[in-house]
């Protein structure tokens, strides 16, 4: 693979940085990852790269998955429109608050997490359940939602890929199956979870926030921004009853998990992450549209243009989800993730490995925007050390795990960003940006925890 695969991701986050505007910066990323494919290819290279773009974006789009996250997307917006207008959101915040639930932001913060850790089945469930539950409760306490898509961010993936008993949890079994380990793939993945030092340094970080209500760098101005503006909490909509936002919240979660099983042929672990989560939205909207209904304040008129000035307000963030799927396609024929991983050399000593392994991860998940790409490029390759050199194999699989997953984290390129923003209400650059301090303090931890680790192991 050639050293220039890595242009087109660096010119992507040079942009976002530079003119603060993603989805131009996913386009000329795309355009010049076709423009260098086309290069490499015989014919006019501008002409190509003009055409196969489109192309490229047709078939992200048209691929069955990739179609389920954007359509479930876009239906987000119709649901978060449905339980905001019956007056459900304000209801469910003055009911925490009366029941002394949420009488603090400390009891705010820990509910959120909570609720984000609970819902451990899929990462884009609990980021959704999460953000919907608690947006109305940081609006009063006045809170940020840049906080807000922290944690539900950050108590999303690093659970889920802590607990395992998920898509997350077959997908790299499936991964690790294929090869001879000296013992089952089953116990070298749940043994990862205790070398899995990023994800569990991410939740301390998160706990610590919550607990002792602190925030850093530009979260803070965030906070200090929104603590000067007048506080005014009159409702948009007048509180109604919980039940319009509780009951379409508990349909969306029960029914994701019989879904789970249903698409996992009653293996939980096997189901489709992407068809239960779209399943369980339509079904969550189907519940809100016949609440509202049977409310007679609404008419079906009113419900049809409320749900699609929903999806409307949701539109721009769609499309960065969308041109995000489009560059991880476009960039995996490139091979920049192969070429990125290729910069783990032979002649590394053997206690750097292991930390080198997880910043390659970060790398290849930073700059392609997808922690399970990572997964499936790095594994395979880590793999081969654990039979060469005898290395310990929970420890490597937990530090590629982690790796991809910090990378992540950081990248203004991933869907999972894009999602966080979409539950919480943030700006997609303002979570970004107010998220990364800590996900570079906790990935600079994690380094050293690793490179210990090694050091005494080995």
């Amino acid at each position: 693979m050639h050293w220039y695969s890595i242009l087109p991701p660096l010119i992507a986050i040079a942009i976002v940085f530079w003119r603060k505007e993603v989805i131009m910066a996913l386009l000329v990323a795309v355009a010049s990852s076709e423009f260098l494919l086309a290069f490499q290819g015989e014919g006019n290279s501008l002409f190509d790269t003009f055409l196969n773009t489109i192309e490229r974006i047709i078939s992200v789009a048209s691929s069955p998955g990739n179609t389920r996250i954007l359509i479930f997307s876009i239906l987000i917006g119709a649901l978060l429109a449905y339980i905001r207008e019956s007056g459900g959101v304000a209801a469910t915040v003055n009911m925490l608050m009366n029941k002394g639930i949420a009488k603090s932001k400390r009891q705010v913060g820990f509910l959120t997490m909570f609720t984000g850790i609970t819902v451990f089945i899929e990462s884009n469930l609990s980021v959704l359940t999460s953000g919907i539950l608690s947006r109305g409760l940081f609006d009063k306490f006045k809170m940020s939602r840049a906080r807000l898509a922290y944690i539900i961010d950050s108590t999303s993936a690093p659970v889920c890929i802590l607990i395992l008993l998920n898509g997350w949890g077959a997908f790299v079994l499936g991964l690790l199956g294929n090869y001879e380990l000296g013992e089952s793939a089953v116990s070298v993945l749940w043994g990862s979870v205790g070398y899995n030092f990023y994800a569990i340094i991410t939740l301390v970080i998160v706990f610590y926030t919550i607990a002792f209500d602190k925030v850093h760098g530009p979260m803070k101005e965030a906070e200090q921004k929104l603590e000067l503006q007048t506080t005014d909490l009159k409702e948009e909509v007048k509180g109604s009853k919980a039940r319009y936002m509780l009951i379409p919240l508990i349909t969306l979660i029960t029914s994701m998990v019989g879904f789970m099983y249903y698409t996992g042929n009653g293996v939980l672990a096997e189901g489709s992450g992407s068809k239960s989560v779209l399943y369980a939205t339509v079904l969550a909207i189907v519940v809100a549209y016949f609440l509202m209904i049977g409310s007679r304040k609404f008419t079906h008129h009113q419900l049809v243009d409320t749900g699609f000035k929903g999806m409307g307000e949701l539109m721009p963030l769609v499309a960065i989800v969308l041109l995000s799927l489009t560059l991880g396609a476009s960039l995996k024929e490139l091979g920049t993730g192969v070429f990125v991983a290729s910069l783990v050399g032979d002649y590394l000593p053997i206690y750097l490995i292991v930390p080198v392994l997880f910043l390659t991860g970060a790398v290849m998940s930073f700059t392609t925007g997808t922690s399970w790409g990572t997964f499936a490029i790095l594994i395979p390759i880590g793999v081969p050390l654990i039979q060469a050199l005898g290395l310990p194999p929970s420890l490597v699989v937990g530090a590629i795990l982690g790796g991809g997953i910090f990378g992540d984290h950081c990248s203004p390129i991933s869907d999972t960003s894009a999602v966080s923003a979409i539950a919480s209400g943030c700006d997609l650059l303002t979570h970004v940006k107010t998220q990364l301090p800590y996900a570079l303090f906790g990935g600079a931890l994690t380094f050293i925890a690793y490179l210990v680790t090694s050091i005494l192991v080995l």
